[in-house]
């Protein structure tokens, strides 16, 4: 296991448009990435057990090779602006990956 803030240089959330929020995690290099998709490290399911909401509402989550970066979309619980919305750019919802503990592989897999 190891924390996704060793194998990150980039841990951040945006708005998608009004109603969606992306989430971009872009790993130290492209053997880091490698082992990550090649783990599954993060998925549909585990955005949607951290953010508290249905998997359905995780609308993509995909590893995205050129950018050695996991992307997810998902619905965003209050839209955009709306009544009771804290956070108008979706910049602040990052939160639940920083103490993530994600599999990792064998000792000798993760020495650089």
């Amino acid at each position: 296991m190891k924390p996704l803030l060793e194998l990150a240089s980039v841990i951040r959330t945006k708005n998608a448009g009004p109603y969606e929020l992306t989430i971009d995690v872009i790993f130290n290099d492209r053997r880091t990435y490698e082992q990550a998709k090649r783990e599954n490290s993060l998925n549909a399911s585990l955005i949607a057990g951290l953010y508290g909401i249905a998997e359905t509402d995780v609308l993509t989550a995909i590893y995205f090779d050129p950018a050695c970066a996991f992307k997810a979309t998902m619905k965003r619980k209050i839209p955009c602006g709306d009544f009771g919305e804290k956070d108008i750019y979706g910049a602040q919802q990052h939160a639940p990956l920083l103490d993530l503990v994600v599999q990792w592989g064998d000792k000798d897999a993760d020495q650089s």
